[in-house]
């Protein structure tokens, strides 16, 4: 763990002019104290470390000391690729493996590019997660990250759809980060299928820590896109006959599944004399369908159901009775001064 440690601090030093104690402090998560020692020992063992006194003080490298500890090792240079996504790597456990190969590939730029990894940090950044939700770390998922990067094969309890617990065994291939959920592409029994990480109860080495041998020709980005729309059809097992403004058919794919919506809509006959157009719509049930079209106001006009259309009614009639209520002096409308934040 020291020499780890003494290996980082000379590749921060490489990389910077000069670093004061509490900078190297705080990257290397110990005291200033431990730097100073640290420094000590890299001195003695021959690392030209020099230590300014003073306020403006600090440690530094001299007579352009290089040192050639820039090999990325394995994890590292798979940590590596994933940079970009700093909460999925220390959720996995990875995040040391990133920051070691981020200093080996800043130590070894030539001096001109030394700015490179802290431009590209200003100008890009990663948040999977959707607004207004709070991602949640499944507390299994390092050791199943641990097991997809060394192709261990696990055994595994798990939650299904009902809540009922089964046990399989899993060949973990691959893990999926999708609006913040957490999701393992796995094979048991020779298939391949999908399993939500907040739903495994525990995880376990397969027998004598067994090692899988993975399939080369397995496509983690293409299986998932194939799963995910097949998901996505899957839901959807009923209808709806709409009405919609061009408004309306403008704002429908944000509102419901982007893909039914504009299927729907490139079948659709042409716009009436008042330029609406009738459309019919896969949805996934009539309480999800109210809540997704509801969002579009006057500019749609549920047809079919008749169990929908009527609840588009009666939320119509009690919303008009609200409003009349308050305009007749039945008592003053409620103000309500909060107002819920706005995404960017």
């Amino acid at each position: 763990m020291r020499a780890a440690r003494l290996i980082k601090m000379v590749l921060l030093l490489q990389a910077r002019p000069s670093m004061t104690g509490a900078e190297l402090a705080r990257e290397l998560e110990v005291s200033e104290r431990t730097v100073t020692r640290d420094a000590l020992a890299l001195s003695e063992a021959g690392v030209p470390v020099y230590a300014d006194r003073g306020r403006a003080g600090g440690y530094r490298l001299i007579g352009g000391y290089r040192t050639r500890l820039t090999g990325l090792g394995r994890s590292e240079a798979e940590a590596l690729f994933l940079s970009g996504l700093p909460g999925a790597l220390r959720e996995m456990g990875l995040e040391d493996a990133a920051s070691a190969a981020r200093l080996k590939v800043s130590a070894a730029l030539l001096p001109s590019l030394s700015d490179a990894p802290h431009s590209a940090a200003q100008r890009f950044h990663l948040d999977a997660p959707g607004w207004y939700q709070e991602p949640g770390t499944p507390p299994l998922l390092p050791a199943v990250a641990e097991a997809v990067w060394r192709d261990r094969r696990i055994r595994a309890v798990y939650r299904d759809g009902s809540g009922a617990q089964v046990e399989r065994e899993l060949d973990p291939y691959g893990l999926v980060l999708k609006a913040g959920v957490w999701y393992l592409c796995a094979r048991t029994a020779g298939s391949f299928r999908v399993y939500r990480l907040d739903r495994f109860v525990s995880v376990h080495p397969g027998p004598d820590g067994e090692v899988f041998d993975r399939d080369g020709e397995f496509d983690l980005p293409g299986f998932w896109a194939e799963r995910a729309a097949q998901f996505a059809r899957s839901i959807l097992r009923a209808e709806a006959v709409i009405r919609v403004t061009a408004e309306g058919a403008r704002r429908l794919p944000y509102a419901t599944d982007r893909e039914a919506a504009r299927a729907a809509l490139a079948a659709a006959d042409a716009p009436d004399a008042d330029g609406r157009v009738t459309l019919t719509l896969p949805v996934e049930s009539v309480e999800v369908a109210f809540d997704q079209l509801f969002a579009l106001g006057p500019e749609v006009e549920v047809l079919e159901p008749v169990e929908l259309r009527t609840l588009f009614a009666r939320t119509a009639e009690r919303t008009a009775r609200l409003y009349r209520s308050a305009d007749q002096g039945d008592g003053p409308p409620r103000r309500d001064t909060a107002r819920a934040p706005s995404p960017p």
